[in-house]
Order: structure tokens, then C-alpha cells, then sequence
């Protein structure tokens, strides 16, 4: 579970970090999907390569718009290059709003009672 805590309508990033133990390259689809999939992004495009036994990081995004939490599944699914494949991946992603910030602070002045 990747969880974002942050006030309302703020963007949090997160990291997710796939490594590549073997000697070939593998190559993943992003796919997200839930009911709040369209609060989360992925900013750096659907499809990751991973060169053989390196590492790489994909970014996350998640711009709160309810206070109620979100909710969302980020699937990573592998495309055959060269003959290998690498596992389906699956991630919860979760979010939770922890502070609001205002907008804006109006000043008003008016009577408290007329006649």
C-alpha cells in the first residue's frame, strides 16, 4: 500500500522503485484503475523500461479534490522483449487529507442587528 497525506487540494508525489535482477530488459505498462483512478497520475508516461540489473523509479501523483479518502490500484504489467517477461505488479494507493488550507481570508463588516 502506498499511502499520500497531504492537505486539500494539494499534489503529493510518490516513489515507486522496480528493480531488474535478471540479464534482460524488461518493459511495463502502467495501467490505474479504482474508483478515484482519475486523482492519481502517472506523470512520466504508461510504459517503463528496465535496463538488466539496474533500477528505476516511477513517479506517482495524487491531487486531493473530497476530503473523503481515495482509493486506487496501480497495475504494472509486463510486455515481452526479447522472449521475457516480468511478474504483474500491484499496488494499493490510498490517500488521506490531513489539514485544509483557506483559499482566501475575506473581511466583512456588517451589523449585528437592525431594526
Amino acid at each position: 500500500t502506498i499511502e499520500f497525506t497531504g492537505a486539500l487540494h494539494a499534489t503529493v508525489v510518490k516513489q515507486v522503485r522496480l528493480k531488474n535482477p535478471s540479464s534482460k530488459t524488461l518493459m511495463y505498462n502502467a495501467i490505474l484503475v479504482g474508483r478515484d483512478a482519475d486523482d492519481f497520475s502517472l506523470p512520466k508516461g504508461n510504459t517503463f523500461t528496465i535496463a538488466p540489473r539496474r533500477q528505476t523509479s516511477i513517479n506517482v501523483e495524487f491531487t486531493s479534490r473530497f476530503l473523503r479518502p481515495a482509493e486506487a490500484v496501480l497495475l504494472l504489467i509486463s510486455k515481452s522483449v526479447g522472449g521475457i517477461g516480468g511478474a504483474t505488479l500491484t499496488f494499493s494507493l490510498k490517500s488521506e487529507v490531513k489539514h485544509i488550507e483557506p483559499a482566501d481570508i475575506l473581511k466583512c463588516k456588517s451589523p449585528c442587528y437592525e431594526l
